[in-house]
This record gives C-alpha cells, structure tokens and sequence, in this order.
C-alpha cells in the first residue's frame, strides 16, 4: 500500500495531562480489542433499487472500521529516553543536544504534542530550539519551536506497519528547551527500543552541541538553526560504537573561564558548577521547568565519559599563574566527574579547535592520577581541524567532515580498551 510521511504541523490547544514514570520496564501499549464497523448503503439516487435480497446485500458497502486513536506518554515504559530528560507537571522536557526518545511503533498514524518554552514564544529565532524525527534511520522531520504548543502528525500509512521512530534535540541547551506532552497514534502499540550494552557520556562546549555545523560561512555567528548534535564527533562516536549516550554542553563554556574577548576571566560560562544539574539555560526555562533540578546519576551509568573542554578557557589562560590554575581545576573536575560516575573510564580529549592546552590538560590528568591512584583516566589529542581540506562552519567551528575525523580517533582509542579488557591505556599522542 502506499505510505505517506509528513510533518505537516496541525493547530492544537490541549491539556497537558501525562505524567512521567523513572520505570524502566519494558512494557507495550496494547490496542483495544473493540472496533466500530459501519456500514452504509448506497444512497446514489441514479443507481436501481435492487430487486432480490442477494443484490441489496451486494450494493452496499462495508466501511473499514473506524480505529479509536489512543495515547502515549513519554516514559520509560513506552519508550526509551536519551539523554538527560526532566519530567515536570506532565511533560518531559528535553534540553540538552541530541536527547530525545526512540521507540518501536506499529500502527497507521503518529503525531506528538510539542509544548514550547520562553524561547519559543520570543522573538530571537535564533535561539529556539531545533528538533528532527527519523523513521527507520531516515530523517523525515526537521523542525523549529516557535509556538507555545503544537501538535506534529509524524508519520502516516495506508497500511498497519512496524517502524523505529527517534526523536532528537538537534540544537543545545544553552538558549532553549522543549517538551513532549504526549504520543496519539491510531494502531496496536509503542514501546520502547532495547537498551545497548554500552553507554557514553560527553561532556563539553559548542564543539560537542555542533555549533555552526550546518553553516558553511566562518564568518556567521550563532544561531540554534544551525545547530545539529547529530553531526558531531560525540553522536558520530556513539552511532559508530552502538553505544547510548548522553551529552552535557554548552557553547562558550569552559574549567576556569569561559570564551572571553576581552581577556577578562568569564566565570559566568562554567561547567563544573553545573555539571551536577539537569541542564542550563539564558533564562528561557523560568515559569517551564527548573534547570536547576539536580541529576539522577543512577537513570544513566555511562561506561565512558569523553571531556572535551579547554577550548574557552585559552581564550583567557595565557600566563603561567592562569595555566596552573586550569591544571589544578582540570584535575579537580576529574575527581568530581569520578565522584559521580564511579565505574566509568574518563577520557579527556582535546585538539580539535587548538591545542594550546593540551600539555596543561595532560598534566591535570597525571595530578589526579599521582594523587588519587585511579588510572581509568587517560587524555587523547583529536585532530586539529583542517580548513583547506574540510572548510569551516560558523565562526570557525568545525563541519561534519571535522567531527568525522574525531569520531574515528575517539573510537578507536575507545575499541583499545575495549580489546584489551584492561581498563588500562597511556595517554595518546
């Protein structure tokens, strides 16, 4: 039969009723075993009266049965989440780049209730927020919050099929936030994906929310438009290793300062005061839900975790008193990185936008390493991009060539820990 997928946008205004569950139950929303069947004769007046039984009954036409459409919520029981997600008065908010939900489907319809956040009913487009819908891989949507609430018809069939249906947070959390409400669909279930045996967390600033990647103007500047997690290093990573994950960025920030051009230190643009909360925004979550909410460490145990910061904080370390003090602080955050992950192997990489700090990144590593013992840390020098070869995204940020290049030299340090078994590995060249 003929299939259609659309992201035709329908006016909604509804009640935001659904609730959110931590249970990670694999349960399956089951169709209900009644349907009403209409029939309805012939009314076309130019047509003859039958004149037996037998051709009444043949002139009149069965309809298909009128399918009720029934709804899901977003929690675990119905689908898996990714990322860092908050359930707040019904709705599970998603900030950080490329968390979402995944799910299989089975069924003729599917749209979703979308509930924006101060950002969507602003008027800076280049702050909402950023989402995309892929079926069985493909991308069938790409799509900006800018209303308080809609409702997106997702995918439609002709027939009853079972699809992978992934919805991703492309842009990051900095400027903005959306919520699901809820899942209407028409068909005989949604539950969730499997989880993969392997888990990684990133943590890191505009290099792993993917700024600019979808601009091939180094001289534009930030917009959440052009914003897409899923081509960066980290997704690419994950996507390559058959691992979930979990990214925590935010652009601009950084250990000590975050990017200053004025060469005055930015403690505004932190990421260890923040590392231990949901999520971060400029203010477009106030009255929505609250950033502030401290992490569930125990919803995500990641295996690996990938820190890809100091960028930022060259733009402000440029004397030998500066230079200690991100050492010291480095080796501080691995401590509180560990202190909340206790089973996972730490990478620390960096290179990809310079690699002023890479010594000065090493150096916290064996500090933390030669006062605490733990050797599950390691630091890996990424590849320093390349314009003439793989050209620039918007303000000199990386494109997806770039962020190919480091995903290919993140897996395969991560594949020989892996082979080995260890959980040992010296620092990288």
């Amino acid at each position: 039969m003929k299939k259609t997928i659309t992201a035709t946008i329908l006016a909604a205004a509804m009640m935001f009723v659904s609730s959110c569950s931590g249970s990670n139950a694999q349960t399956t929303t089951k169709a209900s075993e009644t349907a009403a069947v209409t029939q309805a004769a012939n009314t076309d007046e130019t047509t003859a009266a039958p004149e037996t039984a037998e051709a009444a009954a043949e002139s009149t036409e069965a309809q298909p049965p009128a399918e009720e459409e029934r709804t899901a919520s977003p929690v675990a029981a119905n689908m898996k989440l990714l990322g860092r997600t908050l359930e707040q008065d019904g709705i599970l908010w998603l900030a950080h780049s490329a968390s979402g939900v995944e799910f299989t489907f089975s069924g003729t319809k599917l749209t979703v209730d979308i509930k924006g956040d101060g950002a969507a009913v602003g008027s800076d487009p280049a702050s909402q927020a950023r989402f995309a819908v892929f079926i069985n891989g493909e991308r069938t949507m790409d799509e900006i919050v800018d209303s308080a609430e809609k409702t997106y018809e997702i995918y439609t069939s002709d027939s009853d099929d079972e699809i992978n249906v992934k919805l991703l947070k492309l842009s990051e959390s900095a400027n903005s936030a959306f919520g699901i409400e809820k899942f209407s669909f028409v068909g005989d279930y949604i539950t969730p994906v499997p989880e993969k045996a392997l888990k990684i967390e990133f943590i890191g600033d505009s290099i792993t929310c993917g700024y600019g990647v979808d601009d091939e103007v180094k001289e534009h500047h930030f917009s959440t438009q052009t914003e897409d997690a899923t081509k960066t290093y980290a997704y690419k990573a994950a996507e390559a290793l058959g691992a979930d994950y979990s990214m925590v960025c935010y652009s601009g920030h950084g250990i000590i300062s975050g990017y200053t051009d004025s060469g005055v230190k930015n403690e505004l643009s932190l990421i260890p005061p923040i590392y231990e909360q949901f999520s971060k925004s400029y203010g477009s979550s106030k009255g929505y839900f609250d950033e502030t909410t401290p992490w569930d460490f125990e919803q995500f145990k990641p295996d690996y975790i990938v820190i890809n910061l100091g960028t930022n904080d060259s733009s402000y370390v440029k004397t030998k008193e500066s230079r200690q003090e991100f050492i010291d602080e480095s080796a501080k955050f691995i401590g509180q990185v560990r202190k909340c992950n206790p089973d996972a192997y730490i990478f620390w990489a960096l290179g990809t936008m310079g690699t002023n700090l890479n010594s000065s990144v090493k150096k916290a590593v064996e500090a933390y390493i030669g006062e605490t013992g733990d050797n599950r840390v390691s630091f890996i020098a990424l590849p320093q991009q390349n314009g003439d070869k793989n050209g620039y995204g918007a303000d000199w940020h990386p494109t997806e060539a770039t962020h190919a290049e480091a995903a290919e030299k993140l897996v395969n340090e991560i594949k020989a820990i892996l082979d080995a078994g260890s959980g040992e590995q010296t620092d990288a060249a």
